[in-house]
């Protein structure tokens, strides 16, 4: 355990806890909330080790050119976000300067 800033005590779980904890979920049909309270976490919790796990299997199965083109493709996404929020700003500019 390790106690964080806000004075609260974090709790550290192995891999292998972890991993079973995922594995159990998957293979119970559960919802979420309920095995997490069986194996004394937070369905928070749960669910990103889940949503990590996802990830990893996801990322284990892609070729090299996938994952390059993943990072290509996360990159634009991120660069025309950009653009649309300077638009934004600038829309809103111009709008404003016409009055």
């Amino acid at each position: 355990m390790e106690q964080v800033k806000s004075g609260k005590i974090k709790k550290q779980y192995s891999d292998e806890f972890k991993r079973d904890a995922v594995a159990l979920l998957r293979s119970s049909n559960r919802p979420i909330k309920q095995v997490a309270v069986e194996i004394g976490v937070s369905d928070s919790v749960l669910g990103c080790w889940a949503r990590k796990e996802e990830k990893v299997s996801l990322d284990s199965q892609m070729t090299e050119a996938e994952k390059l083109e993943a990072v290509r493709l996360r990159k634009q996404i991120k660069d025309l976000k950009e653009e649309i929020e300077i638009l934004k700003r600038f829309t809103t500019y111009w709008v404003s300067d016409q009055k």
